[in-house]
């Protein structure tokens, strides 16, 4: 089955992209007998935006001890960005009982976000490393590559 994704950048482009790309081959689908699903939403982050995030969150790692079960700990990248993205979202997640009387923290998809959530997301991941003493490395916007 084929799959199709086109990004817009203007509406000329926009209906070029359904006139000579999406109703030809919804079409021939649809006759072919498929049932197709047309889904339109808004472009989400960028690749860029997505590696500068995890070199961000891996200094956090490096850098802060969290509390977790009431000890200081070091913790890894991804419970970072759980606890950063919870902040993010002013920490409205929610907790749910987990299979075996645990907790699980239902958190928030960055991958989900769109290019300018996530870049409002960046700016909160430097402005909570100032305010945590927490040295993030520079990037290059030109490259879209961190600075090392």
């Amino acid at each position: 089955m084929t799959k199709l994704a086109i990004t817009c950048f203007n509406p000329v482009q926009a209906h070029h992209a359904m006139t000579a790309q999406i109703w030809p081959m919804l079409k021939s689908m649809v006759i072919a007998g498929h049932k197709m699903v047309l889904a339109i939403r808004p472009e989400t982050r960028s690749e860029a935006q997505n590696r500068l995030m995890w070199p961000l969150l891996a200094e956090f790692s490096k850098q802060l001890e969290w509390p977790i079960n009431g000890k200081m700990t070091k913790i890894d990248a991804d419970d970072f960005k759980d606890i950063l993205s919870a902040a993010f979202k002013g920490e409205t997640v929610r907790l749910a009982m987990g299979l075996n009387g645990g907790v699980v923290l239902l958190g928030q998809r960055t991958s989900k976000f769109t290019k300018p959530q996530f870049s409002e997301w960046i700016e909160f991941l430097y402005a909570t490393a100032a305010d945590r003493s927490v040295k993030l490395p520079a990037w290059n916007y030109d490259t879209g590559e961190v600075v090392k």
